[in-house]
């Protein structure tokens, strides 16, 4: 009977979150940055690293992505991490860390409620850099 109480409950509560909310964790996100993002991107992430000097295409300042594009460019933002929209910077595709992003595929949604799925770090480093935005 708890058990069956515990499931119900469970599930109530679920439906009035809405989706991805419990996903996301942008704590998660920011040690994740600060591990794997901030040698390019600096621990500020405008873009002034330390190895941004040895760049050919210079780190993007990902505090200013909203105010670059009027929403948060989610689409875009999780393409270019997890490979689909390589950007050949430093000899290989970006991310170098690509192979720890994969797996534990988790759903999110961009701003205009379009579905994408990606892999839970990545959502986390994605709900970490819609918290740092100017």
């Amino acid at each position: 009977m708890i058990r069956w109480l515990f499931t119900i409950g469970s599930a109530a509560f679920l439906a009035l979150v809405p989706h991805g909310v419990l996903a996301q964790d942008a704590d998660v996100g920011a040690e994740l940055f600060r591990h794997y993002c901030a040698t390019c991107h600096g621990l500020d992430a405008t873009g002034n690293g330390p190895m941004a000097g040895v760049l050919v295409i210079q780190p993007t300042d990902l505090t200013a992505l909203i105010d670059e594009n009027g929403v948060f460019p989610t689409a875009r933002v999780v393409a270019r991490i997890d490979g689909r929209d390589p950007l050949v910077s430093h000899g290989s595709p970006m991310p170098v860390y690509g192979p720890y992003f994969e797996g534990e595929d988790t759903a999110m949604k961009t701003p205009a409620g379009q579905p994408i799925l990606t892999s839970k770090p990545i959502v986390d480093l994605v709900a970490y850099l819609e918290t740092i935005q100017n």
